[in-house]
């Protein structure tokens, strides 16, 4: 009886020891997974080169106007993120976009739109200690393009501690436009990371994973 008990509880032992060293692994992989880092994109034909002198986080009024821009308000906010999930601090973002007709204040676009003298359509911002950044901006238009209908979208530039990344970020309630926009498909299997989620009513949320370390 006694052999018989000691084969037991070394079976057992053993048992115990391969589950506490597979749990070990287990974690051991999940500790070193990483985030799926942002799809990047191009700088794109309108990259502001003539700006306005103000560039703060409000693009929807500029001071000393007595009106706000034209179109829908909406909130975007976020994180930029490196790739273990840990807050970038003062990274620097540029941003970017067409106004509310689709059109871009910028020499070389040839669209018929009108611009919007009320709409600043840029802006500069710099991450707070918890990564976060926040703009008040006008839902963009969609627009023709030489490559087709561009959906919405804003561009954007960051600037982290070893890593820029430049990107589109896209709306997740132009699911339709975006499906045949030629740059959103090109994105591929990353697509759903340049999507910007709506938290609620005019707010949208969209968090930046960058390759810093």
């Amino acid at each position: 009886m006694t052999d018989g008990l000691e084969r037991v509880t070394r079976r057992a032992f053993a048992g115990s020891a391969l589950m506490a060293s597979i749990a070990l692994t287990s974690g051991a992989k999940a500790a070193e997974a990483t985030l799926r880092l942002t799809a990047s994109g191009d700088l794109g034909p309108f990259y502001p080169i003539e700006r306005l002198t103000e560039d703060d986080a409000d693009l929807t009024w500029i001071k000393g106007h007595s009106a706000r821009a034209l179109g829908n308000v909406i909130e975007v906010s976020g994180r930029v993120l490196d790739r273990h999930g840990n807050p970038v601090r003062n990274a620097a973002i540029e941003v970017w976009q067409a106004n509310s007709v689709g059109r871009y204040a910028h020499p070389n676009d040839v669209a018929t739109a009108p611009l919007d003298p009320n709409f600043q359509g840029y802006a500069r911002l710099t991450t707070g200690a918890g990564g976060e950044w926040r703009v008040t901006t006008i839902k963009p238009a969609a627009y023709d393009s030489p490559i087709g209908r561009r959906t919405p979208h804003i561009h954007f530039d960051v600037h982290g501690k070893s890593h820029r990344l430049v990107s589109q970020m896209y709306f997740a309630d132009d699911a339709e436009t975006n499906a045949n926009d030629m740059l959103y498909k090109g994105l591929g299997d990353l697509a759903d990371t340049a999507i910007a989620k709506l938290d609620s009513p005019a707010k949208y949320r969209w968090d930046v994973i960058l390759m810093d370390d």
